[in-house]
């Protein structure tokens, strides 16, 4: 399981412009104002050949009024129990401020490791006085960079590294098959959870964001075993919730990192949803089996043709997650529930295919015979071969002659052929193009 590494502090002190620069991307929304970030957002990142999670957050301000307080003091918690390592962003150029000294006092009574980070420091040479007063936060050495300048990254790195020396590379159990209930809250993942059990182990609220946590059940049906992560939902934002909601946020990508298959819930009355979309996205940028799940078909109106229809739509709105099979439940009558029981290892199983180098070249051959390879001024796409290099997702290599010359409509074509030959249901497949001698 990959370390995480969330980072967090006051708005406007860089968190954004650090986690840009590390992650080698401009994937935040980088803006003078405080409180820009609105989405949580992360990126894995490889130091010193250990690979962790990295989120950005919004930042947190204490407030006069209570209830905000309050709030900050709960995401604080929820923060401290997401992550392995914290790193805590300040500004280097304003100084230690009394919003500083609220959160370090939080970040203190928790056993998590801290990296303190002192950003805007953009000269170079000795370290500049008012660094030192980052001591008085209690909260071990400031560590000084700039991602301006990119000054004092790797040292950051090196301290947020050496963290993970206590953090075990954990070996999963194979035995299991890992399921992830993800999906917008209310929309009867617990219910699920419970209705499988046949007891009340999951708490279940009409009240939106519940469940917090991501909790692990472990259940038997036969000789499969699974492991159910239920997760907190993914929704639309509001003023106070918003850095409240990211961490839970983060605990859901957690969970997809761990999971072989993802169930995505949808409310049969609310079709799907902007929420929908862009947890389903997660799971297909993870790489993960996935099923989509419709739940509530018990109240939902019906007529001749609507099940088609409806999947259908599904589709329509879901457009890259065709190849992920759809079925129709009730989590409160338990309809179709046992279905997911030869679903889930079926589509675990397709994640995990494995195609002989031989038999995928008889494939990928016949595909270019049938569909002559684009050609450009004269020059002619030649595919050479292909070979799978790795599993959960299949991930195939394709030789080419030249990358300019493969058309994202041909490389599409290729995978449907490969997905028409061996099925790959319920998985996405990942499609590299390589010139002959490139790894």
């Amino acid at each position: 399981m990959k370390p995480i590494v969330a980072v967090i502090g006051r708005p406007n002190v860089g968190k954004s412009s650090f986690f840009n620069y590390i992650s080698g991307k401009r994937i935040a929304i980088v803006e003078d104002t405080p409180g820009v970030t609105r989405d949580r957002i992360y990126t894995d990142v490889t130091w010193r050949g250990r690979t962790f999670t990295m989120i950005d957050t919004g930042g947190i301000e204490p407030e006069a009024d209570d209830d905000i307080l309050k709030q900050m003091k709960y995401q604080a918690e929820l923060a401290m129990d997401s992550a392995d390592v914290i790193v805590f962003m300040v500004d280097g150029k304003e100084g230690v401020t009394a919003s500083d000294y609220e959160v370090a006092k939080m970040l203190r009574k928790t056993n998590k490791p801290v990296i303190l980070i002192c950003n805007k420091v953009d000269q170079v040479g000795d370290t500049p006085p008012e660094v030192y007063e980052f001591y008085n936060l209690d909260m071990g050495d400031p560590y000084p960079i700039s991602t301006l300048q990119g000054l004092g990254i790797g040292d950051a790195l090196d301290a947020i590294y050496e963290k993970f020396k206590d953090i075990p590379e954990e070996e999963e159990d194979d035995t299991f098959i890992k399921v992830a209930l993800i999906g917008k809250p209310n929309v009867g993942k617990s219910s699920l959870v419970n209705k499988i059990l046949g007891e009340k182990r999951v708490i279940v609220s009409d009240v939106p964001g519940t469940t917090r946590d991501a909790i692990d059940t472990y259940f038997e049906k036969g000789d499969k075993k699974f492991v159910f992560i239920d997760t907190a939902g993914l929704r639309k934002k509001n003023k106070v919730d918003e850095s409240i909601e990211k961490y839970s946020a983060m605990r859901t990508i957690t969970a997809i990192e761990r999971a072989d298959v993802c169930l995505l819930l949808v409310d049969a009355n609310e079709g799907v949803t902007e929420q929908d979309t862009k947890v389903a996205g997660y799971a297909h940028e993870a790489g993960k089996g996935i099923i989509i799940v419709v739940n509530k078909w018990d109240i939902h109106e019906k007529e001749t043709g609507t099940l088609e229809k409806y999947r259908e739509q599904v589709y329509q709105d879901l457009a890259y997650l065709t190849y992920a099979p759809v079925i129709f439940i009730s989590a409160l009558t338990g309809q179709r529930v046992d279905k997911l029981f030869e679903l889930i290892p079926f589509v675990a199983d397709q994640n995990a295919m494995r195609i002989t180098t031989g038999v995928l070249n008889d494939v990928i051959n016949e595909a270019v015979a049938m569909v002559q390879p684009p050609s450009d001024k004269g020059r002619r796409l030649k595919v050479y071969y292909a070979t799978q290099v790795s599993t959960k997702p299949p991930t195939f290599a394709v030789f080419v002659n030249s990358k300019k010359l493969m058309h994202f409509s041909y490389v599409r074509y290729l995978e449907n052929q490969i997905r028409k030959n061996f099925g790959l249901e319920g998985t996405p497949v990942v499609m590299m193009v390589r010139e002959k001698g490139e790894e």
